[in-house]
């Protein structure tokens, strides 16, 4: 006769796998498209990996609503804030970088010790434009020289809601490499990550949830690249656009689009032409920066 003690051992126990339900990130909070719809996300060699929300265009007018609901906030913080939540999030990061390499390897088929790598890389990367925080308007910013007792002085500002194609084969340095510098200098955005790598993407979304940065000023949705950003490039109220992860054909309709409501455009580059793995410039940062000159007279 069997006691309770060996019918309950976990060494006779049998157990179901719990799985991981991925979810789109919406204005802090992570719904399941509207539609209802996944879609299978595989590895290399075609092994299934998990299903990943596939968002509709309703979920694409929603992040937007979002995003532009927290720009007020994030655009009004201090650059030393915005560089403080960009550095915790380096640090949450950097605590679940195993997690990350394993996404990364399973995303990419790249060995253990690239996909390390490249996670270290991405961390090293957010920490890298986490520091421009205080720094940008010193560089791009000044005070110009004008013909009268004025100070004549120009400071950068922030363009406003930015949606973000991310690469499609850099699922987490190359998505590091385009979302932070948006960020940054206070833009929100809404982020397009690859279509068949997104789960490194939909784990950064539960990084950002938990690390102090305000819910919608990063609103990821996983699903067809082209379904979604059609309507972000057409939204009367995005005011920029990254076309780095989409193709020739679809970055001309894209651009197209964005042309009907004079969007900034940052085109990609030619296919094969981007190494994610190069140092970055400021090129991304500034991309998204307007710039405002204020002259005040000067009191003599």
């Amino acid at each position: 006769m069997s006691t309770p003690e060996a019918r309950t051992s976990p060494a006779r126990a049998a157990r179901l796998s719990v799985l991981k339900t991925y979810k789109l990130y919406v204005g802090g909070k992570f719904p399941r498209s509207e539609s209802g719809r996944v879609y299978e996300v595989t590895d290399g060699k075609g092994q299934w990996l998990a299903n990943a929300p596939l968002a509709s265009r309703k979920d694409a007018r929603d992040a937007v609503v979002a995003a532009r609901k927290a720009f007020g906030g994030w655009s009004g913080a201090t650059a030393y804030n915005r560089g403080q939540i960009l550095y915790r999030i380096a640090e949450m990061l950097e605590g679940r970088r195993e997690q990350f390499a394993a996404e990364v390897a399973a995303a990419e088929g790249l060995s253990k010790a690239k996909a390390q790598a490249h996670t270290d890389a991405a961390i090293d990367r957010w920490v890298w434009y986490a520091g421009w925080s205080d720094k940008v308007a010193q560089v791009v910013g000044g005070g110009n020289p004008v013909a009268g007792p004025f100070f004549n002085l120009s400071t950068p500002e922030p363009t406003g809601v930015v949606a973000v194609l991310a690469p499609q084969k850099s699922s987490l340095l190359g998505l590091v490499s385009v979302l932070a510098p948006v960020i940054v200098t206070g833009n929100t955005a809404v982020l397009v990550p690859s279509r068949t790598a997104p789960l490194p993407a939909l784990s950064l979304a539960e990084v950002l949830a938990t690390s102090d940065l305000p819910g919608g000023v990063v609103n990821v949705l996983s699903g067809d690249t082209a379904e979604i950003a059609r309507p972000l490039a057409a939204h009367q109220d995005v005011n920029a656009i990254d076309l780095a992860g989409a193709d020739a054909e679809l970055a001309a309709e894209l651009e197209g689009a964005a042309a009907e409501n004079l969007k900034r455009v940052l085109r990609p580059e030619a296919p094969g032409a981007a190494d994610w793995a190069v140092e970055p410039g400021l090129e991304r940062v500034t991309a998204f920066l307007e710039t405002k000159t204020v002259w005040h007279p000067i009191g003599a």
